[in-house]
Formats: structure tokens, sequence, C-alpha cells
């Protein structure tokens, strides 16, 4: 058999397919593998280029082919997609992965590290719990506004609803919803003192971290946004500058311009939704402390909020924090307050 320099791995669950070719282009291979065989398969090859898709399990798959000689590269499924050619199926998409890792202008996803991963699993399942927090509420509202019951917006509007629940002399709720209600207040509790538990355990991998700690000291940078940075971005370099970063985040205006005119319209809104809503939610942190304390020492915020709408300002100052943390974390630098504020 020729020998394989480049391969194109369709992972999946259970059913993998491989296409390899030659220093010359030729294909070489072109099998389906089940998964317990996927490991031996590459054990047998000499140490290649391999392409796979940025998807569930890639970055698993990445770390085991590298520790066994091979060079793997991840790329984003929506940048593989064009070298499809006509029906889609597992044998087409390797062909695709095997081509598209060739290119020279081609961008890689960084590996992430299983602590990386293990970081970023405590953020989606509190994130989880959050939405799951706000469906029960929302549930309960909903149930008593059917007998007249309503309460103010707020965490202490539920409160209210579930001492209405809880008092069996309110004879305003029938016995059977009561025992609806009681079972989704029971269910929130257990949903608060788990989101809780999760914080708790973010912040203590936040302490134990000290790029996290770098981080920290950004205004308008918390432990979750912290900690949610070291663990998404494996490889700050793979960025060429602030602004790519910020693009990759979502933050930048999208652009659709022809004829050497250029039109910048909203951000884009691509990458990480849940990178952006922080990032959004620290800017406007910023921004109301800003308001209080008064921003003599910010200039370029100063300016910024006199001539546009606030939701706006804290859009382009999450910009401008996504462009510092890039730059500290590249670096590897601590924080420096601007000449005009350390004065």
């Amino acid at each position: 058999m020729q020998t394989v320099t480049t391969i194109g791995l369709d992972i999946a669950k259970s059913v993998f397919q491989v296409h390899g070719i030659g220093g010359e282009g030729e294909v070489v291979i072109r099998r389906q593998l089940k998964r317990r065989h996927v490991l031996v398969f590459f054990q047998k090859l000499p140490p290649c280029l391999v392409g796979i898709e940025a998807c569930a399990s890639s970055h698993y798959w990445s770390r085991e082919l590298t520790a066994l000689g091979h060079t793997v590269r991840l790329m984003p499924p929506a940048y593989v997609k064009p070298y499809v050619k006509r029906q889609k199926n597992d044998a087409a998409d390797a062909e695709a992965i095997c081509e598209a890792v060739t290119r020279v202008n081609m961008r890689f996803v960084a590996t992430k590290t299983p602590e990386q991963q293990s970081c970023l699993m405590l953020h989606r399942t509190r994130h989880l719990f959050i939405r799951q927090q706000t469906a029960v509420i929302n549930a309960i509202r909903a149930h008593l506004a059917e007998f007249g019951i309503v309460a103010p917006v707020g965490r202490n509007g539920v409160e209210e609803l579930l001492a209405v629940v809880a008092d069996p002399s309110d004879k305003r709720v029938p016995e059977i919803a009561r025992a609806c209600l009681a079972a989704l207040g029971a269910q929130l509790r257990v949903l608060k003192a788990q989101i809780l538990e999760f914080d708790r355990r973010i912040n203590a991998w936040h302490r134990s971290n000290q790029a996290s700690k770098r981080l920290d000291e950004i205004p308008g940078v918390g432990p979750a946004l912290a900690t949610a940075l070291v663990a998404s971005v494996a490889d700050p370099k793979a960025f060429r500058s602030g602004r790519d970063f910020s693009a990759w985040i979502g933050l930048v205006p999208k652009q659709h311009s022809s004829g050497g005119k250029d039109k910048l319209g909203s951000i884009s809104k691509q990458g990480d939704r849940y990178l952006r809503s922080l990032f959004t939610a620290g800017a406007l942190a910023v921004i109301r402390y800003a308001k209080i304390h008064g921003t003599k020492h910010r200039p370029w915020l100063t300016a910024l909020l006199a001539r546009r709408p606030t939701k706006v300002a804290a859009i382009a100052l999450a910009n401008k924090i996504a462009r510092i943390a890039w730059a500290m974390m590249s670096k590897g630098e601590r924080y420096k307050e601007p000449v005009a504020l350390a004065a």
C-alpha cells in the first residue's frame, strides 16, 4: 500500500469514515471504521496529517491521535462545507475534510485540554440550571395567574407566590393545584441550591488558575467571564489580532460592502453566544458604575456615552474589553490601568 500523508476523518458516535491520500494527492484509503477499531487503525499508520471537524468529541479524538504521533488539525464545519461535492454522505464529508485540511489559508481550532473542557462543562451545566429555573418560575407565575394571583417582577415576587402556595388557609388555590405548585416550588429550591454550588465550583477553579486571576483584574471581567475565557480559548495566539478575537466572539460590525463602498451594520452575533453575553453584561456593569460614581477618569467612555445610547456604548465597551483580554492572554501580561485613570 502507498504511504498515506493526509487523512480526513469524519467522526460520529459509532461509525467513522476515513479518506486518505498520498503525497501526490492520489486516493490511498477510503473505508469505514467502527468506533472500537479507530485507534487500532491509526496505530498501524505512519505519522501523518489528520483533519477533523471541530464538533462533538473532536477534542478527545484530537488528543488521542496526537498521542499516537499524528498531526491533528481541527476545523470549523462551516469552513469544510464548501469542499463537499454534490451529495451529502459520510464518504463525501471525509473527502471534503481531507481536502480542506491541506489548504494554506484554512483556519484551525486549537485542541482543548480535559481541564478546559471540564471548566466549560461547569459553565454549561450552570447555564442549563438557570434556564430551567427561569422556566419553573414562569410556570409558577402562569399557573397562579389562572386563579387571579399575581406578584411583582423579581425574586421577592416569586417568594410572595410561594408563600401563597404554602398557606393552606388561602382558599384561592384548589388543593390539586396547590400540590402541583408545591412540587414546582420544591424543584425551584433544588435548582437554586445547584446554581449556588456551581458558582462555588467556578470560583474555586478561578482561584486555582493564574491566567483567570489576571483576567479578573480587567474592569467588567469577573470570575465567570475569566474562567469561561481561559477554558474556551485554548491558544490565544491562533488569533492574529484583538480584532480577530473580537470578531470570533461576534462583537464587531457585520460588513456588507461592495463596489468599494464600505457598509457596516449591527454586530455580527457570530461565534460563542455565551461569551458574548458575559462580555456585554460586564460592560453594562462598568457603565452602571460609571453613571453612579462618574466617568471623569475614563474620557473615552464619557465621550461615548454622550453621543450614543447606553446599550450601543455597552457593545463598544465589550469589544474593547475583549481586545484587552486577548492582549493579556496572548502576551501573558497583567492589566494596566489607562494613564488618565492611574493618575
